[in-house]
């Protein structure tokens, strides 16, 4: 997208344009006009003053007079357009942007949550603000808007894509341990990609816990492979020991339905050792109920999939991988997918190079843990894919063993 074709983008460029060429100009100006004194007037020339000038009023006028002026168109255009950020054009789209340490989540006026930002091309939009924790800010450079998010107020910003695509979205404050990991993007979808956006979901291999996991951003601290993070792993938690700390004692407890569900509604009741007190409560205003169960249910290994399971080559569509991996055995900028199950390949595991035969193991833990065995010649850009369900990384492993 071509930045300054978006009006917020030109509210701001369109500013600091102005600011910045008076600025050049002013610099330029009375750098030659100092080189030109020193070089003209210089001691070994004019040993001794010669001015008798004591003053000018029309200079002192001009150069008190012209630099307030300049001052004050610039505060006047700033404050136009600044007024121009703040006034929301009719028939704007509203989608509430909640921040949590770390992770963002958007709800739309039918109660739909996504953890990105979906909106339609040529279509104000107004993001409301709000925080449940930390003070929080809301970036997105492609259209030049930022915006505090803090805890207790609503504030928020609008912007119009003229564009589809795909669009960075950071928190701009530091908030804590995962502040850079708080990212997500704005996805503009032509008007009939939208539309079909809109649509009512259909049944989906995803269990509904998982689903609210990643809607509530829960595995930008959790992870579901067993690997460290902010928070506990979620990988395998049922009838497993955990050490916490109630009333600043020590115990061990034995994890149930009724621990993870107090461990989400009050993370703080019962800490788990180790960990800091970071994490937010989630009343049923955030999870109700029923999602709440789903959730329980999903970390107790109870969840199950749908009949219909997505097929892997849809979900290697639908997640990117295609982006950089070829299917026809051409090279990329990662492995091809061609003859996959066929062949060995030679990793770099724990500072040695081993060649290993691709198999099911292989696979998995190339997809839950990309850069663990990073294959010989290829760079470790490969992002998890730990935030699939299980039922969905068997389907992938198996698409790939079958080309």
């Amino acid at each position: 997208m071509n930045q300054l074709n978006n009006p917020t983008a030109q509210a701001v460029d369109n500013v600091l344009i102005y600011i910045f060429g008076f600025s050049l100009i002013l610099l330029l100006g009375i750098t030659v006009v100092t080189v030109y004194f020193v070089v003209k007037y210089r001691r070994s020339k004019y040993p001794e003053p010669t001015s008798q000038v004591h003053g000018s009023w029309l200079l002192e006028t001009i150069w008190t007079v012209l630099p307030i002026l300049i001052v004050l168109t610039m505060f006047w255009y700033g404050w136009t357009n600044y007024v121009g950020l703040r006034e929301i054009p009719e028939g704007a789209l509203e989608v509430k942007a909640t921040a949590r340490m770390w992770s963002w989540q958007f709800e739309y006026p039918d109660g739909r949550k996504e953890s990105k930002l979906y909106v339609p091309v040529n279509q104000p939009i107004k993001v409301l603000l709000f925080s449940t924790d930390v003070l929080h800010s809301f970036f997105v450079p492609a259209f030049r808007i930022k915006r505090d998010t803090v805890p207790g107020m609503e504030s928020y910003v609008w912007f119009q894509a003229p564009e589809p695509g795909s669009y960075d979205i950071f928190c701009a404050e530091y908030c804590g341990v995962g502040h850079a990991d708080m990212t997500t993007s704005v996805e503009v979808l032509s008007e009939a990609d939208y539309a079909q956006w809109l649509q009512p979901l259909e049944p989906s291999a995803t269990p509904r816990g998982l689903v609210v996991l990643d809607e509530q951003g829960c595995l930008s601290c959790h992870s579901l492979d067993g690997t460290d993070g902010i928070g506990p792993s979620l990988f395998e938690m049922a009838g497993q020991p955990r050490q916490v700390t109630i009333n600043r004692e020590s115990k061990e407890l034995i994890i149930d339905e009724e621990y993870l569900k107090l461990a989400i509604r009050d993370p703080e009741a019962e800490m788990v050792d180790g960990y800091n007190p970071m994490m937010p409560p989630y009343d049923e205003a955030t999870i109700n109920n029923e999602d709440l169960q789903a959730v329980v249910n999903y970390l107790m290994g109870k969840a199950e999939a749908a009949k219909t399971p997505s097929a892997g080559a849809q979900l290697m569509d639908e997640n990117g991988c295609l982006g950089c991996h070829s299917t026809d055995g051409s090279d990329g900028i990662a492995p091809s997918f061609k003859g996959i199950g066929q062949r060995e390949v030679t990793i770099e595991r724990d500072g040695k190079e081993i060649t290993v035969k691709i198999d099911v193991e292989y696979l998995r833990r190339a997809l839950l843990k990309p850069n663990a065995d990073l294959v010989k010649g290829y760079s470790p850009i490969m992002p998890s894919a730990d935030y699939l369900s299980p039922e969905e990384i068997d389907a992938m492993i198996q698409h790939l063993l079958q080309q």
